[in-house]
């Protein structure tokens, strides 16, 4: 399998804490499954700064960052049974990357981990 793209991110959790008192900035980030999702949790703080440092390595993993028609809810991240996080991949997703890198065939790998400041996200994009 060939790497296509990777892209890192790191976030101070305090700087999410600050924004999660704003739910337009919720909305306007993460989806609705989400958000659902981060209802049930305990530390939502760690879990959205998790995701948010994903959705900026996402857009780093393809070259483009957040342009193109790209945004935030383009981007969603869920947990297998296992707890292992991994992408939901639309068809805004598949065009993207057809046109960025002529692809058809890819899948991404996805590494997030938070300590008391930091939440810290890994992507790789590969071609099948």
């Amino acid at each position: 399998m060939k790497i296509l793209g990777i892209g890192v991110d790191i976030v101070e959790n305090h700087r999410i804490k600050k924004s999660l008192k704003n739910n337009i900035f919720i909305k306007r980030i993460f989806t609705e499954n989400e958000i659902t999702t981060a209802n049930k949790i305990n530390d939502k703080v760690a879990y959205y700064s998790k995701r948010f440092a994903a959705k900026e390595a996402f857009s780093k993993s393809i070259g483009t960052g957040f342009r193109n028609n790209l945004n935030f809810k383009d981007i969603s991240i869920v947990n297998d049974r296992l707890g292992k996080p991994t992408f939901i991949i639309s068809e805004k997703i598949k065009k993207i990357v057809k046109k960025e890198f002529k692809v058809s065939s890819f899948n991404f790998l996805l590494s997030i981990a938070d300590e008391k400041k930091y939440s810290i996200a890994y992507v790789i994009l590969q071609k099948k």
